[in-house]
């Protein structure tokens, strides 16, 4: 198990990493979207956004 562990050890940390920075993006989306903004949107004025009127409910 040990010898395993050592020769794969650089793959466990990448994947440690890259399921770190997706869970970062998730918990981001989740607490924008409580704020009651959007996760798609981050522009200003999306007067031409073809999604303005999904991202913006009045």
């Amino acid at each position: 198990m040990l010898q395993w562990l050592v020769s794969n050890i650089w793959t466990i940390i990448i994947c440690v990493v890259l399921i770190g920075i997706v869970a970062a993006i998730i918990i981001n989306m989740v607490r924008k979207k409580k704020q009651g903004k959007s996760a798609v949107c981050n522009c200003g004025s999306c007067k031409g956004c073809a999604m303005h009127g999904s991202c913006h409910k009045q």
